[in-house]
């Protein structure tokens, strides 16, 4: 059973329907003139107005992408090589994805300077920090909607209200909100921001970036000139039809499948932390996506954990899917203020619209199993004051 799905996500059917047609019938090139590439730059165009109507933006203002990574890298190195002479000071936060982490962190190297913003043991900015940290050099601040691996959701609108009255740009990472919970670029103040299809039963290998119309950004590709000039290249109209559709399912089943998925959330935090002692929920616990569940357990190493819950069927990980292979503990629990013993022992699980309660059942037991098997095999446990060897 998946419960992964902030790594990724299965194709939804309808929108494999969707798409199935632009890869053999209508198959044509976009940027051309007659009828096939006509009726290709229609379909682009009706997906457009799809993805701005769930984020509550104007279709003109959506950028077709290749999904969140390349749409942070052009919002971020897009201001600041377009605001250089302005100011060299970028503002984000300590739990950043690595597309936008990684991004600045590039940008340093090029003599930009990069405020990293503390978010506490419940993993949320705090708006007081980021005042203290403006500067009259600032020209972006880049934080997240929420995180990908602990589930905290920021305070997007308020601090979207603060770059708005210091005349800065502000761009969110959303890519794991859209489709998950209400996201209007209105309400949130935001400039731009960054969403992908496959988060949100769409296809990989696509997404989009909202500018607020007037926002102006360094392209940081050359080319054909596609997409206002910010991202040239022959448009993947199969997968632009598959995102537009899996945005038109998120926006009609919204509210009904939050509800669903956080009634899931909840059960499964409960059965897990009511059943099994020292386990612990990272991040916050309201102010999460509904189907973000992050545990961690004392004595116990997140990867052996994950191996021995795909054993039982359970495919499940210890944070992002794009740091996996990193013998580094997270860098998101460990903003939290965890110790690197305790950041390792991590275990995420993403719920999805297609799992049931009798999944979450069978996984809050063969967790239990699993922590108390490894448990029994762990010297970090036994060494724990008040820690038995069950036998």
């Amino acid at each position: 059973m998946y419960m992964d799905h902030s790594a990724t996500s299965p194709v939804d059917p309808e929108v494999f329907e969707a798409m199935k047609p632009y890869f053999v019938d209508n198959f044509g090139n976009a940027s051309t003139l007659y009828s096939l590439g006509r009726e290709a730059r229609k379909a682009m165009e009706a997906a457009r107005a799809q993805v701005a109507s769930l984020i509550g933006a104007k279709p003109e203002e959506v950028i077709f992408t290749s999904g969140g990574t390349e749409s942070d890298n052009i919002a971020i190195k897009g201001t600041a090589y377009r605001l250089k002479d302005k100011g060299n000071h970028i503002i984000t936060s300590a739990i950043e994805h690595p597309a936008v982490r990684e991004t600045c962190k590039y940008l340093e190297k090029k003599g930009f300077e990069v405020t990293y913003l503390p978010v506490y043991e419940e993993g949320i900015v705090r708006i007081s920090d980021l005042e203290d940290a403006i500067t009259d050099k600032t020209i972006l601040i880049t934080i997240m909607h929420a995180n990908n691996e602990i589930g905290t959701i920021q305070p997007i609108a308020e601090i979207g209200k603060i770059a708005r009255e210091n005349k800065i740009y502000f761009h969110t990472d959303a890519v794991q909100t859209v489709g998950k919970i209400p996201v209007n670029v209105e309400e949130m103040n935001v400039d731009m921001l960054s969403l992908s299809a496959h988060k949100v039963y769409g296809p990989k290998g696509i997404g989009a970036l909202y500018m607020r119309k007037g926002v102006r950004v360094e392209p940081i590709l050359h080319g054909g000139g596609h997409e206002k000039g910010l991202r040239p290249g022959t448009e993947n109209v199969s997968g632009i039809v598959g995102l537009g559709k899996a945005c038109e399912l998120a926006e009609k089943n919204l509210l009904e499948n939050t509800k669903y998925i956080t009634n899931l959330r909840d059960k499964l935090i409960d059965g897990i932390l009511n059943s099994i002692e020292q386990s612990y929920l990272d991040g916050h616990r309201t102010k999460r996506l509904p189907n973000n569940v992050n545990l961690r357990f004392t004595g116990i190493e997140g990867e052996s954990l994950v191996l021995h819950l795909d054993s039982k069927g359970i495919a499940a990980s210890t944070g992002s899917a794009c740091s996996s292979k990193s013998l580094e503990p997270s860098h998101v629990l460990t903003a939290l203020g965890l110790e690197h013993v305790d950041a390792h022992g991590s275990l995420r699980l993403t719920l999805g619209k297609e799992n049931t309660e009798e999944e979450v059942d069978y996984v809050i037991t063969a967790v239990k199993e699993v922590v108390e098997t490894l448990r029994k095999l762990s010297p970090l446990w036994c060494e724990i004051p008040g820690a038995e060897r069950r036998e």
